[in-house]
């Protein structure tokens, strides 16, 4: 099995800090790691050079910072010119990635959302008759502002056709050329806990950790993965993410899904409790 991790900026032949406690457990599990350059695959036609390292053969995870849907594509196909296989194939790679590949399999057990195909007005205003009336919180395909959440995510009331538009303008130039997708409109729930990260293997729970931006936070004892186990199974996604809270009615509630490659490991969780999965599902 092949791990692919991004090479350091400054120095190419190592890896990037992020990532290094990583690939030194998985070489020490006995998989090879290969480095690849981000930068370039986020370029136009960057891609067989992203890969220029890579030279094995072989069937292999990628563990590195995000990539969009069409950059993720170009990826593998310079991988698989090379005879290197990723596991997760770019079609899975967008659903778990882009939250309209994956809402609807899971439409019960997270907060509801229209979307739009690209950023026009009309297109906007579409999708917040189509919520309804009430708060709600503002995205797009892949990630939110939640940074600027009074001016870039948060809508009061969608009712209020201009107040919303103008968190919508201000979410555009923000988020700028990075925009992915179109608008994406979520009804507004109140929590009150720390998200919780899950990690899911061809369907099943593998491991439960805190969220990156809560590593100390661990998980609550009582929280049971288990309910939502057949929707996560049936979206047939090798490797991802979901992402839960605590409602404040005490309804646990599935936040995000995203793709296990690329979705961030909590610093409190260590290197050897993901990569020892990634390991064993090969080796099993």
């Amino acid at each position: 099995m092949l791990l692919l991790v991004p090479a350091d900026v400054l120095r190419p032949r190592r890896v990037d800090e992020h990532f290094a406690a990583e690939a030194e457990v998985a070489r020490a599990a006995g998989m090879e790691v290969a480095l690849v350059d981000h930068d370039a695959l986020t370029e136009p036609d960057g891609a067989e050079r992203a890969v220029r390292a890579v030279g094995t053969s072989d069937t292999a995870w990628y563990r590195g910072w995000m990539l969009r849907s069409e950059q993720y594509a170009a990826f593998a196909a310079a991988l698989r010119r090379r005879g290197v296989t990723l596991r997760t194939g770019p079609e899975q790679y967008r659903r778990a990635h882009e939250l309209p590949g994956w809402h609807s399999a899971v439409a019960d057990v997270t907060p509801r959302a229209a979307w739009t195909d690209g950023a026009d007005r009309a297109e906007f205003d579409r999708a917040r008759a189509e919520l309804g009336s009430g708060p709600a919180v503002l995205r797009d395909y892949t990630k939110s502002m939640k940074h600027y959440w009074n001016e870039a995510v948060f809508i009061p009331e969608l009712d209020d056709s201009d107040t919303a538009w103008r968190v919508a303008l201000r979410f555009l130039e923000l988020r700028g050329s990075d925009l992915t997708g179109g608008f994406v409109l979520r009804r507004f729930e109140h929590f009150r806990s720390a998200e919780i990260r899950t990690w899911w293997i061809d369907g099943t729970c593998t491991l439960i950790s805190p969220h990156p931006d809560t590593p100390q936070d661990q998980p609550a004892p009582d929280f049971d993965p288990t309910p939502i186990a057949p929707l996560i199974a049936n979206l047939r996604l090798p490797f991802l993410t979901a992402d839960f809270a605590l409602r404040e009615d005490g309804v646990w509630r599935l936040i995000e899904i995203g793709d296990g490659q690329v979705s961030d490991r909590p610093e409190s969780t260590p290197p050897e409790a993901l990569i020892t999965l990634l390991h064993n599902q090969f080796r099993d």
